[in-house]
């Protein structure tokens, strides 16, 4: 059974600049079938955005595809480290309300977990897991 984050995580991350619009975002979630990109200031990690966050803080604000990363992003993230245990990725989730956490070291984003990384991992045999585990719908 996995310990630490760096056993479930995503590698490798999408991550766009803060100054990108929000359409290059989109396009990486699109192209890598996430629901979220990490958000870089040259390179080091200041935020992610989401799919919702797109929707909510640009599209319902009628603003268009070339609005800046920055503005749509959620700037005050919970991350943790490669090290950090299973448990205590949990606790940080279940005490945010988020469903993603960027995994950092040295201030650049080596890896994403989410909710769905856990499910699978503690609860294979969940609906979430399952759909977790599903094929993305092109």
């Amino acid at each position: 059974m996995a310990k630490t984050v760096a056993d479930v995580m995503t590698t490798r991350p999408a991550t766009v600049e803060g100054d990108q619009p929000v359409s290059v975002a989109a396009a990486l979630m699109r192209d890598n079938d996430a629901g979220a990109v990490i958000v870089n200031d040259n390179g080091r990690m200041q935020g992610i955005v989401t799919d919702r966050d797109i929707t909510v803080r640009v599209t319902a604000d009628d603003r268009g595809p070339d609005t800046p990363v920055r503005d749509a992003c959620s700037p005050s993230v919970e991350a943790v480290g490669p090290d950090t245990s299973i448990d205590q990725a949990v606790q940080l989730m279940r005490s945010h309300a988020v469903r993603r956490l960027p995994v950092v070291e040295d201030g650049r984003a080596v890896g994403i977990i989410s909710l769905g990384d856990l499910a699978l991992e503690r609860d294979p045999n969940s609906a979430l897991a399952d759909i977790s585990a599903a094929e993305g719908n092109q």
